[in-house]
């Protein structure tokens, strides 16, 4: 495909997901199934753009004026692709494929429009509705914090110390270019290209011989925070795929005991061969046997540390996954409020007297993080947060310098950390 006709099938692709409101990865794997001549490196290319303009869709718009699939990717051309306005007219010149050429106004718009006084929602490219949120926690860093938010995120992954130290795995994978985290000191990074492609990690042979797992910075970060010991039992309550799991098992150097669980024995399927790959043996997978099943009952008040990655609105990822950021909404805070709710109880009844509940979620809503450890501790007197100075501390070199300290919490963001958003608080009980 030529790439006017990558901007045309982009275009058609963000037109389906406005009128459907439906996750990007689906509309793309639709339209992939109904234009099989596209190759891969067309369809990756389209999908990175339909991306892009994701990410930056609100101030894209505000620059053309519109709101239109159209004028979100031409403005998008123009923001984060950085094509004057001769490039996009030549991308748009009515030929076969091609979109339609630019009207005078698109031309105007794209010459002279700029951010200068937009909202801080439009600058930042994030929902308006979430902006008094957003202020409680960064303050009048809100648009800088945001704007990285809105960028590409890199791909980053975590040595299995399982099998592999940094720097074997790193000379084994030294053709993809990757570069050591700046704060992990597990993790790899492969910086996002000028496409916003990345490679195909889980074909190269040391991710098959379980040396390495894809996981963010962030997280590799807030599986130490948890400063889990090799002899202790460890409950990780909402273990999904196991990415979690796998940093803490290797972290215990396979001693102790983890026991996987989550309510949704769907989202446990893909555990059961990560562990065999990463060479785990101190996990047990508890899977629910029905909705009221609870596989964990036996170990209440036995528990040195309890894992809670909480079900959250998802915010602290919206540079992987901006579609979510347009879909989210005021009802699905509320919903995600009452789950963090039952699943921090539950965590309350596992741990024993002077263990630990070790509280994650990848948001930047205070809602989710101080607020809704502040309802728990009310509900729950017998706990107390771990000041979040000596949480911090736990982190690798540099960390605790670079993070932003809440009232009962470490928070991480793109901007501070170069990672994901991730919220990480320990609460201690009596």
């Amino acid at each position: 495909m030529i790439p006017a006709a990558r901007i045309s099938a982009a275009i058609e692709v963000l037109a389906d997901i406005e009128t459907r409101r439906r996750p990007a990865s689906d509309a793309l794997k639709d339209w992939g199934l109904s234009h099989r001549f596209a190759g891969s490196k067309d369809r990756a290319a389209i999908a990175s753009l339909v991306y892009d303009a994701l990410r930056r869709k609100a101030s894209a718009s505000w620059l053309m004026g519109e709101t239109t699939p159209r004028a979100t990717l031409l403005g998008t051309l123009r923001t984060l692709r950085g094509l004057d306005v001769n490039a996009i007219a030549a991308l748009c010149s009515g030929d076969r494929f091609a979109p339609e050429p630019l009207t005078a106004a698109e031309r105007e718009r794209l010459e002279a429009a700029s951010l200068d006084g937009a909202p801080a929602h439009v600058a930042g490219d994030f929902p308006d509705w979430v902006e008094p949120s957003l202020r409680r926690l960064l303050g009048d860093n809100v648009i800088p914090e945001m704007t990285a938010m809105a960028s590409r995120a890199p791909l980053d992954i975590r040595v299995n110390t399982l099998k592999a130290e940094r720097e074997e795995a790193h000379q084994a994978l030294v053709h993809l270019d990757m570069i050591e985290t700046p704060l992990s000191p597990l993790g790899l990074r492969v910086p996002p290209g000028p496409d916003g492609r990345g490679p195909a990690v889980q074909a190269e042979p040391e991710f098959v011989k379980g040396w390495v797992e894809i996981q963010d910075e962030g997280s590799q970060i807030a599986a130490m925070l948890s400063g889990v010991e090799s002899h202790e039992q460890v409950v990780d309550l909402c273990a999904g795929g196991g990415g979690k799991t796998l940093a803490l098992a290797a972290l215990m150097g396979n001693g102790g005991q983890i026991y996987a669980t989550d309510s949704d024995a769907r989202r446990l399927a893909p555990i059961h061969d990560r562990l065999q790959r990463a060479g785990v043996r101190n996990v047990q997978v508890r899977t629910p046997r029905g909705r009221n099943d609870d596989p964990v009952d036996d170990l209440d008040g036995r528990m040195g540390c309890v894992l809670v990655d909480a079900p959250c609105t998802g915010s602290g990822t919206w540079r992987r996954n901006p579609d979510t950021k347009w879909r989210v909404r005021p009802n699905s805070l509320e919903s995600r409020l009452k789950e963090q709710q039952i699943v921090l109880d539950r965590a309350s009844r596992l741990v024993r007297p002077g263990g630990r509940i070790v509280y994650i979620t990848c948001s930047l809503l205070p809602e989710e993080n101080d607020d809704a450890l502040a309802a728990f501790l009310e509900r729950n007197p017998g706990f107390t947060v771990v000041p979040p100075g000596d949480v911090a501390a736990r982190g690798p070199e540099g960390f605790a310098e670079r993070v932003r300290l809440t009232e009962r919490g470490v928070q991480m963001t793109p901007l501070k950390t170069g990672t994901d958003g991730f919220f990480v608080s320990v609460l201690k009980r009596g």
